[in-house]
C-alpha cells in the first residue's frame, strides 16, 4: 500500500487506486503523510487541515476523518499517539519517501546509467501538481511548493547523471528549454555549457555564460558565483575535466552526485534518553514545515537559553528526526561561541570543514572570506540540505555560514539572543526554558529506569526541586544515581537537599558536564561592569528584581544599568520573564553567589544591601501613603548615596507596585533582620501592612511582623517592638484566627515610654473597640472610642481626628445611642470628604449604613452600604468590602428581598473563602437555610 501525494491525493493498494472522499479527509491523510512515522498533534493537524476556519467541533470532526481512513487503509495504519496521531506505512509508503529515497541512493551511486534509471523512475512519480486537489489550504499548498522543488533537485541530479554516462548530445535539447524555463538558475546553465562543449559547440557553451551574465547583471545586479566562473575559465583553456569520460561539470564539485561522493552527514549522535521537549519539538517542526521567509530565501530556526538547559540536545534530536527530509545531507559545526579557551571558531574555518564534508579540492577553494561564501551558497543551491551552526557566539560568526536557497533550513544554538538574525533575516526565535516538572520526571524515568523512580515519586520530586529543573543538571543526578543502581533515590535526594544550591553535587568529570565549567563559559564572556553587575545581583533576595533596584545594588545610574541588564538577558545570565522584571535561574543565582564571595571586599556588601534596602524603605512608605496616609510609617534616616528611591503618584500605582513586589519586599524583611538593620526591617513590615491585610494575605503579614518583632527585641528597639506587636495584633484581629487584645494592649504599654507615635496608639485603640464588639462589651468600646477621640485632640491631628469620630459614632450605635450615633459619623463622613481620605470616608458610609438599618430606613441603609462598596473596591480592601457585603445582605433580607439578600452574602462568602477567613462561617450559614427561615439579623 502507498500513498500517492505527487498529483491528486489517493491510495494505491495492490496497483489498484483507491479515491478517498472529501477534502478535509484528503487533507488529514496528506498531512500524516508528510510526517510519515512521526506524531503529529491535534492542534498541527487542525492548523493544516482548517486553519482559522476551524468549527468550535473540529476535535470530533477530525476523529471522525480518521475513523474513515482507518476503513481505507486498514485499522493499524493509523495510532493514535499522544499528543495526536502517527501514520507509519513503512520506508516507501508514499510516493514521497519513495522519491526521496531514490534521490538519495542516485547521490550514492557510482554508476551513472544505474543513477539515471533510479531518477528517472523516480520523476514518473509525479502525475501533476502535488496535492493538486488540496488547493486552497495554506499550509498543504507551502508542502506542494516544497515538492515542486524536489522535482526540480531531481531533475539536477538527473541531468549530471545523464552527463556522467555520455548523453550529452541528448541533453542538449532539454537543457535548452530548462535555461529558458530558469534564466537564473547557474546549475542548469553549467549542465547546459558541459554538454555544449562535449558536443563540439564550445563557442555556444561561452555564449550561454555570456547571456546568464547579463540577464544576473540586468535584473539581479550580481555576477555568477565561483562554479561558474571556473567552468568558463575551464572551458576557454579546453580542460581535460570537461572531457566526457570525467564527472560532470555540476556545481557540486564537478558532479558529487554523479561520482559517488557520499552525501554529508554530520550530525552528531542523537542525545540518548532524550525527553521533556514535546512542544518545543512541535514548534521546530512548524518551522520546518511553514515556507521560507521572502526576505531570507532560507528557513533559519534560532534555538537559545541559559547554559545547560538543553539546546545542542534539541536541536541534534530534532535534526536526526527530519533528516529524511534533507536528502542533500546535513552539515554540522560546533562555532565554540563560548569556549573555555575564550576563541570562538572563525567562519572561514567552519566554511573549510564544510567544504570538505562537500568534497571540494583543496585548490578550488577561493582565499577571501567573500569568495569563500559565494561558493559555499552555489554549492547548497538547488539542494535540500540541513545546516546545525552549533553554539554561536553572536550574529556575525552565524551569518556568512547562512545557506542562500530555499530548500534549506539552517538551526542555530546559542546562549545570546542572535536579536540581528532575526530582524535580518527574519530567523524563527524558540527560547528554551527550563523543562516543566513533568519533562523533567520523564527525562529522570528515562535515565535511571521508570520501575525505578516510580517507586520513589517523592525522591525523585526532591532532585528534580534540587537541580531547579535544568536539563544538565538533572543529567548529572541521573548520571550519579544511574552509577549506583543498588542506592535508592532518596539517597540522592538528600545529598542535594543538605547542599541546598550550591554546585558543588554538579561537578562533572569534564567541563562539558561541570555545571560551574559550563556557566563560567558564559561568564568570562561578559564586560567587566556587567560581571560585577552579575556579582551584585546575588545578594538580591527577591524572586525577580527590577532596574532601580539593580542600580541601588551597584549605585549607578539607572539607564546604565539597564544597559547591563540587556548585556545579562541576552547572554540567558538572567531573564526577563516579565517587562521590567529579572530574575536568576537558582543555579546561575548559586554560581553568582560564588563569583561574589570570591571578589567582594568585606566593606562592599553591607553597603549595598544597604541601599538596596533603602530603595526599599523609602519607596514602600511613599506607596503605603498613598494607601493609608492615616497609617503609614515614615524612614528614619534619609536614604544612602546612590539608592534609588521610587514615588507613586496615586494609590492605584501604589497597589501595582506592592502586587508587583510583594514577594521581594517579603524577603527584605529578613535581609535587613540578617544585617542588624531592625529598623529596616520593622519599617518594612508596617509599610506592608495595609496591602497584605486589604488582600487577606494573612501568613505572609503574620511570618514578616515576627521577624520584625524579632529583630526589635534584639536590637533593643523599644518602639520597633511596640509596632511590630501592634502590626501581629491587626493581623490576628483581622483573620480571626487569635484573640489580639493582649498584644494590643501591650503594644499601647509600650507606646507610652516611647514618644510620638499618636496615630499606632489611636489603631491600638480602635482595633480595642472591634475586639469588644465582638464580645458584646459595647461601654467598653464605646470608652476605647472616646480615648483615641481624645489622643488625636491631643496631638492636634484632624485625620486622627476623622477616624475616631467615626469609632464614636458607631459605639453609640452599638449602644443604641442613634441620634449622637448620626452626629458624630456624620461629622466623620464630612471631615473624610474635605480631606479627601477614601479609607475612612468608606467606614464613614459602612457606620451610617449600620445605623439607618436600625432605624428601619432600609433604603438609606442599602444606599450607604453601596457607597461603602464602591470606595473599598477602589482600595481594592477585600476585607472591609467582604464585611460590607455581609451587611448589606442584612439589609436586603430586612426588607424582605431574599434574592438580593443571598446574591450579596454569597458575594461576600466568596471573598472571605478565598481570604480563609473564620466569618466565612457564619455567612454560609445564612446562604443554606431556605428562603423565609433565615436567622434573625442582630
Amino acid at each position: 500500500m502507498r500513498i500517492r501525494l505527487l498529483g491528486p491525493v489517493d491510495v494505491m493498494v495492490d496497483g489498484e487506486a483507491r479515491m478517498v472522499s472529501g477534502l478535509r479527509r484528503k487533507a488529514v491523510l496528506a498531512t500524516l503523510a508528510l510526517h510519515g512515522g512521526e506524531v503529529v498533534s491535534v492542534g498541527r493537524l487542525v492548523d493544516a487541515v482548517w486553519g482559522e476556519t476551524a468549527p468550535s467541533t473540529v476535535r470530533n470532526t477530525l476523529q471522525s476523518h480518521v475513523s474513515y481512513l482507518r476503513t481505507v487503509l486498514g485499522k493499524a495504519a493509523i495510532v493514535a499517539r499522544p499528543p495526536g496521531y502517527m501514520l507509519d506505512l513503512g520506508d516507501d509508503g508514499t510516493d514521497v519517501l519513495l522519491a526521496e529515497r531514490l534521490l538519495r541512493q542516485g547521490a550514492q551511486s557510482a554508476d551513472p546509467v544505474r543513477v539515471a534509471t533510479d531518477l528517472r523512475e523516480a520523476l514518473a512519480l509525479w502525475r501533476g501538481r502535488p496535492l493538486a486537489d488540496l488547493a486552497g489550504l495554506a499550509w498543504l499548498e507551502q508542502q506542494a511548493g516544497r515538492l515542486e522543488l524536489l522535482r526540480e533537485q531531481i531533475r539536477h541530479a538527473l541531468s549530471d547523471a545523464r552527463l556522467a554516462a555520455g548523453e550529452h548530445r541528448q541533453l542538449v535539447p532539454e537543457l535548452e528549454q530548462a535555461a529558458a524555463d530558469h534564466p537564473l538558475d547557474e546549475q542548469v546553465h553549467a549542465q547546459l555549457m558541459t554538454a555544449l562543449y562535449r558536443s563540439g559547440r564550445q563557442a555556444d557553451a561561452l555564449a550561454v555564460y555570456q547571456r546568464l551574465r547579463s540577464t544576473l547583471a540586468e535584473e539581479l545586479g550580481l555576477a555568477p558565483g565561483p562554479a561558474l566562473r571556473d567552468l568558463e575559465t575551464a572551458i576557454l583553456r579546453q580542460d581535460s575535466s570537461l572531457d566526457a569520460s570525467a564527472p560532470a561539470a555540476s556545481l557540486r564539485a564537478a558532479g558529487a552526485a554523479a561520482s559517488g561522493v557520499p552525501v554529508p552527514a554530520q550530525l552528531p549522535p542523537p542525545v540518548a534518553a532524550f525527553a521533556g521537549r514535546d512542544a518545543e519539538l512541535g514548534r521546530l517542526d512548524a518551522i520546518g514545515d511553514g515556507p521560507a521567509d521572502e526576505a531570507s530565501a532560507v528557513t533559519i530556526a534560532v534555538i537559545t537559553g541559559t547554559a545547560g538547559v538543553g539546546k545542542t540536545a534539541l536541536a541534534v534530536n530534532w535534526a536526526h528526526r527530519v533528516a529524511a527530509r534533507f536528502p542533500g545531507g546535513q552539515l554540522y559545526v560546533d562555532l565554540r561561541g563560548f569556549d573555555p579557551a575564550g576563541h570562538a571558531l572563525d567562519p572561514g574555518q567552519a566554511l573549510r570543514g564544510f567544504f570538505e564534508a562537500l568534497a571540494v579540492p583543496a585548490e578550488r577553494i577561493p582565499e577571501g572570506l567573500d569568495d569563500q561564501v559565494a561558493l559555499y551558497r552555489s554549492l547548497l543551491a538547488g539542494q535540500r540540505m540541513l545546516v546545525l551552526l552549533d553554539n554561536a557566539r553572536d550574529a556575525a560568526q552565524v551569518r556568512p555560514l547562512l545557506p542562500g536557497s530555499p530548500g534549506c533550513l539552517a538551526v542555530v544554538t546559542s546562549r545570546n539572543h542572535l536579536t540581528g538574525l532575526i530582524a535580518g533575516h527574519g530567523a524563527h526565535p524558540l527560547g528554551l526554558d527550563l523543562l516543566t516538572p513533568e519533562g523533567a520526571r520523564e527525562l529522570l524515568a528515562r535515565r535511571v529506569g521508570a520501575g525505578r523512580a516510580s517507586r520513589e515519586p517523592d525522591a525523585v520530586d526532591e532532585i528534580i526541586a534540587g537541580c531547579a529543573r535544568l536539563p544538565l543538571a538533572l543529567t548529572i543526578a541521573a548520571a550519579r544515581a544511574a552509577i549506583s543502581p543498588g542506592f535508592p533515590l532518596a539517597v540522592f535526594a538528600a545529598d542535594l537537599r543538605e547542599a541546598g544550591h550550591a554546585l558543588d553535587q554538579f561537578d562533572g568529570d569534564d567541563e562539558a558536564t561541570d555545571i560551574r565549567a559550563v556557566f563560567s563559559w558564559s561568564y568570562r564572556a561578559l564586560s567587566p561592569d556587567t560581571a560585577r553587575m552579575f556579582q551584585l545581583l546575588s545578594m538580591h533576595p527577591g524572586p525577580d528584581m527590577t532596574a532601580s533596584a539593580a542600580a541601588s545594588l551597584a549605585a549607578i545610574d539607572p539607564d546604565r544599568t539597564r544597559a547591563l541588564l540587556t548585556e545579562l538577558t541576552r547572554g540567558h545570565l538572567l531573564s526577563e520573564h516579565r517587562p521590567g522584571h529579572y530574575a536568576f535561574h537558582d543555579l546561575l543565582r548559586a554560581y553568582a553567589t560564588e563569583q561574589a564571595q570570591d571578589c567582594d571586599d568585606d566593606d562592599g556588601r553591607p553597603a549595598a544591601v544597604g541601599r538596596l534596602l533603602d530603595h526599599w524603605l523609602h519607596t514602600a512608605c511613599a506607596a503605603a501613603a498613598m494607601l493609608d496616609p492615616f497609617f503609614a510609617p515614615q524612614p528614619e534616616d534619609p536614604p544612602l548615596p546612590g539608592a534609588v528611591v521610587g514615588a507613586p503618584a496615586t494609590a492605584e500605582e501604589a497597589l501595582r507596585w506592592f502586587t508587583a513586589e510583594q514577594a521581594t519586599l517579603l524577603a527584605a524583611v529578613p535581609l535587613a533582620a540578617w544585617f542588624g538593620l531592625a529598623g529596616h526591617a520593622w519599617r518594612l513590615a508596617w509599610a506592608l501592612s495595609t496591602f497584605l491585610l486589604r488582600r487577606g494575605c494573612w501568613d505572609d503579614h503574620d511570618r514578616a511582623c515576627r521577624v520584625s518583632l524579632d529583630a526589635a527585641r534584639r536590637a533593643g528597639d523599644v518602639t520597633g517592638e511596640a509596632h511590630a506587636l501592634l502590626l501581629l495584633a491587626l493581623g490576628d484581629a483581622r483573620s480571626g484566627r487569635r484573640d489580639a487584645a493582649a498584644q494590643f494592649r501591650e503594644s499601647l504599654r509600650l507606646f507610652e515610654t516611647a514618644d510620638g507615635y499618636h496615630r499606632s496608639q489611636v489603631t491600638a485603640h480602635s482595633s480595642l473597640i472591634w475586639i469588644a464588639e465582638q464580645q458584646e462589651r459595647y461601654g467598653d468600646m464605646l470608652g476605647h472610642a472616646v480615648r483615641a477621640l481624645e489622643l488625636s485632640r491631643a496631638a492636634g491631628d484632624e485625620t486622627l481626628e476623622i477616624m475616631s469620630l467615626n469609632d464614636v459614632g458607631y459605639s453609640h450605635a452599638r449602644l443604641g445611642n442613634y441620634g449622637q450615633a448620626i452626629a458624630y459619623c456624620g461629622q466623620a463622613l464630612a471631615g473624610s470628604r474635605a480631606a479627601g481620605e477614601r479609607n475612612w470616608e468608606s467606614a464613614a458610609w459602612d457606620s451610617l449604613g449600620y445605623i439607618h438599618h436600625k432605624l428601619g430606613d432600609h433604603h438609606r441603609a442599602v444606599t450607604c452600604y453601596e457607597r461603602s462598596l464602591d470606595l473599598c473596591r477602589e482600595l481594592a480592601d477585600r476585607y472591609n468590602e467582604a464585611g460590607t457585603l455581609d451587611r448589606l445582605g442584612d439589609v436586603h433580607h430586612s426588607a424582605g428581598d431574599t434574592r438580593a439578600a443571598r446574591w450579596a452574602w454569597t458575594q461576600a462568602l466568596r471573598t472571605l473563602d478565598e481570604l480563609g477567613h473564620p466569618a466565612g462561617d457564619r455567612v454560609r450559614a445564612k446562604v443554606r437555610v431556605p428562603d423565609g427561615r433565615l436567622p434573625a439579623v442582630i
